[in-house]
């Protein structure tokens, strides 16, 4: 067997990530290609964990036995994490191991882990691995813990937002944060509602809002949707249709209400939208028995007054979006014993 040169976890000066120069010790090497004949446990690579966490196999092999690990193993497979944390936060493998320290840790392993975490914050959230500790860290840490690393992105929430990785820490800040920790946020939404309805990652956020805020955040919310003309664009939008829909399933006073009528004024043309057409099944899985009642009389009418061609319902039953319309009718009329 060729000799395989000692490993350990090397760092960029300028980025900080791991170098990876496929260079690996003979333990690891040895670890790879006996795993099935010999029992490994924790202790058989001590002195190489960092190495092991930024390995696939190694990774997965310390996470299941840290979480059986008793609080002596814990400790020395933390001394070795340490002074790595930052690096392994953003590798692809090794922000496991982290997160299993989040999980299972004791509250000094979380607490010095979050420490490491100050300054990063933004860095790590806007990281397709270094996010995903950032969230785990936000499930476990005491809450002011978590205060303080939500605090580094007080200036930045809205480049977070719309960021593929960073929209998830700022969902999960809004999850699980105190709303008068996470004031910021909520501030830097105003004016932004509808836009960021809209956008691709914004969409989820504004959601996570409307699940999880006070009555005053949530309010303030519905009130940018519905002022002006912005929830008529959401409502045909890939994005902001989705928007729309969460208010339809979550709300049951004035937001709602105003949704059902600005569909039921606009029926004809969303029933045959791509993306508004979600939205009229939508209201008409959620509304009340009297508004699906004005509903199908409004298209039995409509069916009734073509001149020309298909009668509405034929028309609706031929289009590629709105066919999804009719079958939504058809089970709100076997619910209300009425017809289209």
């Amino acid at each position: 067997m060729p000799y395989v040169p000692p490993h350990s976890v090397q760092v960029d000066p300028h980025t900080g990530l791991p170098v990876s120069d496929n260079v690996q010790s003979i333990l690891l090497f040895e670890f790879k290609s006996n795993t099935k004949s010999r029992r490994w446990e924790l202790d058989d690579i001590y002195g190489h964990i960092a190495e092991f966490a930024c390995d696939q196999h190694g990774s997965r092999f310390i996470q299941t036995k840290l979480e059986l690990a008793d609080s002596d193993e814990k400790e020395r497979v933390f001394a070795e994490i340490e002074p790595n944390a930052i690096p392994l936060m953003t590798d692809v493998f090794g922000n496991y191991v982290i997160q299993k320290f989040f999980e299972h840790g004791d509250l000094r392993h979380k607490t010095i882990l979050a420490g490491k975490m100050q300054g990063q914050v933004l860095t790590l959230s806007m990281q397709m691995y270094g996010c995903r500790v950032v969230q785990k860290a936000l499930d476990h840490v005491l809450i002011d813990v978590q205060a303080v690393l939500v605090r580094e992105l007080e200036n930045h929430v809205l480049k977070c937002v719309k960021d593929q990785n960073g929209n998830h820490v700022i969902q999960k800040a809004i999850e699980r944060c105190p709303t008068q920790n996470i004031g910021f946020i909520l501030n830097a939404f105003r004016g932004q509602v509808v836009s960021l309805s809209i956008h691709p990652y914004g969409c989820r956020v504004i959601q996570r809002c409307l699940e999880r805020c006070d009555m005053q955040s949530k309010a303030m919310i519905l009130d940018e949707i519905f002022a002006g003309e912005g929830i008529k664009g959401m409502i045909t939008d890939q994005y902001g249709n989705y928007v729309v829909q969460h208010v339809v399933s979550r709300d049951n006073g004035c937001a709602k209400q105003q949704v059902l009528q600005i569909v039921f004024v606009g029926l004809e043309t969303y029933s045959k939208h791509k993306f508004a057409s979600n939205v009229v099944e939508k209201c008409l899985e959620q509304a009340d028995d009297r508004w699906r009642h004005a509903v199908l009389h409004k298209m039995a009418d409509m069916n009734q007054h073509r001149v020309e061609g298909d009668g509405y319902v034929a028309s609706l039953v031929k289009d590629n979006y709105g066919n999804y319309v009719v079958r939504r009718c058809t089970r709100a009329t076997l619910l209300t014993g009425d017809a289209c």
